[in-house]
């Protein structure tokens, strides 16, 4: 059935103002209707219609059909953007004096729609994800990719203005004035009260935010990253669809507003280790972990919106009696995880560092204790570049202990760990640091940042045989996709400034034999960190 045939059944059954015929004749013709609490989205076999519904809920006004062509312009636009293969066009849909209905007739405009490709569900993250079979290497590419679109995403002083607190305030007060009559179906009037006094407690602290905005962090995103947006191609390609195009102050915002809409949905479907692999891949790609001084706070303030949407679904008389229902559940799973964000963590923050000679096996043992925890890893070396504003990969590689690696650059980067391993901790999450820590001082100052926050510490010490550490640094020589400028002319001078370590206790300190199998090192230290 061709899309002209479509439009006929969609108007004249809009005409006739009877969503159960519409579903009826769809459904006939081979058809899917979903329905949202702002469109209808008609799905066929290889092609998809998405019909704005002409509502005012608010936050946005649908009621006049040249505002619904001016969304579905500026839908097929910036949707382009993560998803070029997919968003065809805009298409008018027409009625001719005969009364016959098509796409791009002679007769009189009477809908607007967005014409798509259809895209295979079976890819759709949260299909996989149901399925079993979204793996971590999904997620890390997912972060890899958004990381990538935020870069290049637009920031100037429009877009930053909805950083600032006073924008946030007015967002996050307009949830809770659009949710008064309804919060109470779903929520304790206790619990809604602690939702939004802890928001709003956390806007207080101006400082954070405005720390993002000065760093370039409020971009023109996203706004609606969810795990049923997301497709992930068998040749490795992603597209993401449905960015938000009715309402700029819904997609201009702090990059972690829009990635915590990732993690958030991957928490409500049971996911949160997937969830806090997500945020600390994208923190390591964007070199963003300063994100973790608000990322709870979007967390919650996502789940919220999912809630209130849901909520409006479930109000909506012309939407099936399922539809109202399934809106129902999900409005009450969604309030209580916006909830949930201020409670303890499930897994317990604490520091960890990864120190050892150069070429030791610190940066893979890193990884996998940062797997094993869920825990954001900081390295020395990206840092070191990020700092002098160099590619991870870009080699600054000069005299020994001079330029990058002088005794003064090097103190500005143990400050940096520290720095932002302190914010990582204040999220209630663990923290994994890649470094050297060479010296007695750079450990007892890790050792106290723990201390500060009364969680455990432990140094894992690397050590590899000196033939093993040569090799290693050769495999490096001219790799191009290597992080440490270290060579092998340094392994003697680097040992002789290595402070052996012997001011820890057993109970903070563990040695790793990195010439020992991978999977023996990775069972111990399972081992450790699960006693």
């Amino acid at each position: 059935m061709g899309g002209g045939a479509l439009i006929g059944i969609l108007v004249a059954s809009l005409g006739r103002n009877t969503m159960g015929m519409l579903k009826a004749d769809l459904e006939a013709a081979g058809f899917e209707l979903i329905e949202t609490h702002i469109s209808w989205v008609f799905l066929g076999a290889a092609e998809v219609f998405k019909v704005k519904r002409p509502v005012d809920v608010g936050f946005l006004d649908f009621t006049t059909l040249e505002k619904r062509r001016e969304a579905c312009d500026a839908e097929v636009s910036l949707n382009r953007r993560l998803a070029p293969e997919v968003y065809i066009d805009v298409v008018p849909i027409t009625v001719d004096a005969a009364g016959v209905h098509e796409i791009g007739g002679e007769g009189t405009v009477v809908e607007w729609a967005v014409h798509m490709h259809r895209l295979a569900i079976e890819r759709r993250a949260d299909e996989l994800l149901q399925a079993g079979l979204l793996e971590p290497s999904h997620v890390d590419e997912l972060a890899t990719h958004i990381a990538h679109f935020h870069e290049g995403a637009r920031c100037d002083a429009e877009t930053s203005r909805h950083g600032e607190v006073a924008t946030i305030r007015r967002n996050v007060k307009e949830n809770f004035e659009q949710t008064r009559g309804s919060v109470s179906e779903y929520l304790s009037a206790e619990q809604a009260r602690e939702i939004e006094a802890w928001q709003l407690e956390m806007l207080d602290n101006e400082d954070r935010f405005m720390a993002r905005v000065d760093a370039g962090r409020v971009r023109d995103g996203h706004g609606d990253l969810r795990l049923e947006h997301v497709y992930f191609g068998t040749d490795e390609s992603i597209t993401i669809i449905d960015c938000i195009e009715f309402n700029d102050r819904f997609r201009y915002g702090d990059v972690s507003a829009d990635i915590a809409f990732l993690s958030m949905d991957l928490a409500w479907h049971g996911r949160v280790d997937l969830a806090e692999r997500f945020l600390a891949r994208y923190a390591r790609e964007s070199n963003d972990y300063d994100l973790y001084s608000v990322v709870n706070f979007y967390e919650s303030y996502r789940a919220f919106v999912r809630g209130k949407v849901a909520s409006l679904l479930a109000d909506d008389g012309d939407a099936s009696a399922d539809a109202r229902e399934r809106a129902r559940r999900e409005a009450r799973r969604y309030f209580m995880l916006a909830l949930a964000y201020e409670r303890p963590p499930l897994v317990p923050p604490r520091v960890v560092a990864v120190g050892g000679m150069i070429a030791s096996g610190k940066s893979r043992t890193a990884a996998t204790i940062g797997t094993l925890l869920a825990a954001p890893v900081i390295s020395s070396d990206r840092t070191r570049k990020h700092l002098m504003g160099r590619k991870p990969t870009a080699s600054m590689q000069a005299e020994a202990w001079s330029g990058a690696y002088s005794p003064g650059a090097t103190e500005t980067v143990y400050e940096e760990l520290l720095r932002l391993a302190d914010i990582v901790l204040s999220s209630g999450r663990p923290i994994v640091l890649d470094a050297s820590f060479r010296t007695a001082a750079m450990r007892d100052a890790v050792r106290r940042l723990a201390a500060r926050h009364g969680v455990p510490f432990l140094l894992v010490e690397c050590n590899a045989p000196r033939e093993l550490i040569a090799e290693r640094l050769a495999a490096r020589e001219g790799a191009a996709t290597h992080e440490s400028d270290a060579r092998a002319d340094l392994i003697d001078e680097f040992a002789a400034r290595f402070e052996r370590i012997d001011e820890l206790p057993s109970s903070e300190h563990l040695r790793l034999d990195t010439s020992r199998p991978r999977d023996e090192n990775r069972q111990l230290l399972k081992a450790t960190f699960e006693s």
